[in-house]
């Protein structure tokens, strides 16, 4: 099986010009649940003038408190945070740790190094699950080309740290398959039995090829974002992550069968768009499923 981890509640729309009221924010994760969805990135605590469309984080996350239908992920990016984490209740934390330097101050205010020791400290104060997510692992808008050591090194670090996960993102959508299963392999290397998550965003057209090789080395859990939306404010022209509808078609017809409803998540698809006021990129909202 392949367990898919819904990213739309946070980075699907904390790009986009429309910010949801809460109660949408809401209904949009309950939609998702009642698909299927099991793991969803329900919120991140940035700071409310740099993503607006995360300031209600605790009243998001505090509606859902008490609930064991699906595991609660809160983004976390430093200090500030975290303090704010610890206020609400979820079922795991994700930290992001930027691969350049440049991408990881724009980003989170600190370096790569500072970042680290965050998730050090909070894998030391916390029970919760924490999954280290190393961004722009491929390339950076700001620095260019990632070198594959750069990202294996992080990848070490972060398993030390004791990260129960280690995601591998392509922020900017610059992967090929052919290199994503170079710098899969080799940091599979170095985090010993550490459980291996990647995050692609579609920008260049590369996500969903980019997610098989990765399943077909072995990786078990994907990161997608229903209707395709999403974006990160700090990555000029990235467009948002493999649609999850998409990833649900082509794990259904190779038989993974993941237990997400595709119609369901088809009918998301279009009903998220409409709050949006957009035309989602997924391309099963635009072709629906086969047999139709």
């Amino acid at each position: 099986m392949v367990e898919i981890v819904e990213v739309g509640p946070r980075d699907g729309l904390q790009n986009e010009s429309v910010v949801l009221e809460t109660a949408r924010k809401i209904d949009l994760i309950e939609r998702l649940v009642a698909a299927g969805a099991r793991r969803v990135e329900i919120v991140s605590f940035a700071h409310p003038t740099r993503v607006p469309q995360m300031a209600d984080a605790e009243a998001v996350a505090e509606h859902f408190a008490g609930r064991d239908d699906f595991s609660r992920i809160g983004l976390v990016m430093n200090d500030r945070g975290w303090d704010r984490a610890q206020q609400v209740e979820l079922g795991e934390i994700n930290i992001p740790v930027g691969a350049t330097e440049a991408f990881n101050q724009a980003n989170v205010g600190a370096s790569p190094d500072e970042t680290i020791e965050l998730v050090g400290s909070i894998v030391t104060a916390t029970r919760l699950p924490v999954t280290g997510t190393i961004s722009v692992a491929f390339g950076c808008p700001y620095d260019g080309e990632v070198a594959e050591d750069v990202v294996v090194g992080i990848a070490g670090r972060l398993a030390a740290a004791g990260c129960a996960e280690i995601t591998i993102a392509d922020t900017i959508g610059v992967a090929d398959p052919w290199a994503v299963r170079s710098r899969l392999e080799a940091v599979r290397a170095v985090v010993d039995a550490v459980p291996l998550r990647v995050h692609f965003h579609d920008t260049r057209n590369t996500g969903i090829a980019n997610t098989f090789a990765a399943i077909d080395l072995g990786v078990e859990i994907v990161d997608s974002s229903v209707g395709g939306i999403g974006g990160c404010p700090v990555a000029p022209k990235a467009t948002g992550n493999i649609a999850t509808e998409d990833l649900v078609f082509m794990l259904n017809r190779a038989g993974l069968q993941p237990r997400l409803d595709l119609d369901q998540l088809i009918e998301i698809a279009g009903w998220v768009g409409g709050e949006l006021g957009i035309q989602p990129p997924s391309s099963l909202l635009k072709s629906g499923g086969f047999p139709a």
